[in-house]
């Protein structure tokens, strides 16, 4: 009883204490047909293309077409190697083997990114791994040091089951990765390319973060719930995260993971034709760039209030003064 008036109170302090974040606009809307296990869960922008994946193909990423409203994803296939063992321990690992009997997909790709060379990198959730597809030549697991899931898990991530890392950003040279881990803690970790391996750079975890965060007063009957990271995405030099459960994308520096500002998507996702039955945000996506974000959904194969079931990108422009406008 005391803990639950103790936790009604930080919320009731932390929401009069924060600015409400300003509201994106969305400029555009579309259905994405030809993904073969639906579930649209990364973007990548590489030069003038996006790239997506779903976390349902082991053997496929997609291209986007968008020449028109509704987008078509051509199938670009991929042999992958056999994952490597990255030190998760073996009851994640039986989990992940587990549902994937059930649904499909047992790498489980979350998030896709691409680097200046057009090398894209794709985070495996299920592996804690990031697979390599370069422009030409077969796909390779990048070496990651197993020091990163050790340091992870010592600082209460990558704990739970489907709960592990959920998106990742590159930068333009190739040689660091930004990773975050999804929920329940939820974090950023940084890995750095070294002469052979993927390693720490002093340390891997630049945040390890608790708590819950009340859903948008937009959400029906909104409720505190876990604070989670969805996806990444690196433009001009800051790094931002996708923040599916508060439903705003927020921008942070590269080296602290220290927010500096966020904005919020609530108002044009939570319309009422728009909204899906979860209890929860769907986004998994994000990309940003000069002229504003896109933002994929995860729908599950599920329909929304309208009756759309296929999966859904949105473009919103970017707000006033830039994604650098100070608050």
């Amino acid at each position: 009883m005391r803990k639950g008036f103790a936790l009604a109170l930080l919320l009731l302090a932390s929401s009069v204490a924060a600015e409400p974040a300003p509201e994106l606009t969305l400029v555009s809307e579309h259905p994405v047909e030809g993904m073969r296990g639906g579930n649209l869960s990364g973007l990548a922008l590489c030069g003038k293309a996006l790239w997506t994946v779903s976390d349902r193909d082991d053997d496929r990423i997609y291209r986007l077409d968008t020449s028109e409203n509704t987008w078509l994803a051509e199938t670009v296939r991929i042999d992958v190697p056999p994952p490597p063992d990255s030190g998760l321990p073996w009851g994640l690992n039986s989990r992940t083997w587990a549902a994937s009997l059930v649904r499909g997909g047992e790498l489980d790709f979350e998030g896709i990114t691409c680097d200046k060379a057009g090398n894209r990198y794709i985070v495996s959730e299920s592996y804690a791994a990031v697979l390599q597809v370069p422009p030409l030549g077969p796909a390779s697991w990048l070496k990651i040091s197993p020091i990163m899931v050790r340091e992870a898990r010592a600082s209460g991530l990558l704990l739970h089951f489907n709960a592990l890392f959920e998106g990742l950003a590159v930068n333009a040279a190739g040689d660091s990765i930004w990773l975050a881990a999804e929920r329940e803690r939820r974090g950023l970790m940084l890995i750095k390319r070294k002469q052979t391996v993927w390693d720490c750079d002093g340390g891997c975890v630049l945040l390890s973060e608790a708590g819950l965060e009340m859903q948008p007063t937009q959400f029906p009957d909104p409720k505190p719930v876990p604070r989670d990271f969805a996806d990444l995405s690196l433009f001009n030099g800051k790094l931002f995260t996708l923040e599916r459960n508060a439903f705003q994308v927020c921008r942070r520096d590269t080296e602290t993971a220290k927010v500096e500002r966020c904005w919020s998507y609530a108002r044009e996702a939570l319309q009422p034709h728009r909204r899906y039955p979860q209890r929860y945000g769907l986004a998994e996506a994000l990309v940003v760039d000069a002229d504003g974000a896109w933002i994929g959904i995860d729908n599950n194969n599920g329909a929304r209030a309208d009756g759309e079931k296929r999966p859904i990108v949105w473009r919103f422009a970017a707000p006033e003064g830039g994604w650098s406008a100070k608050p």
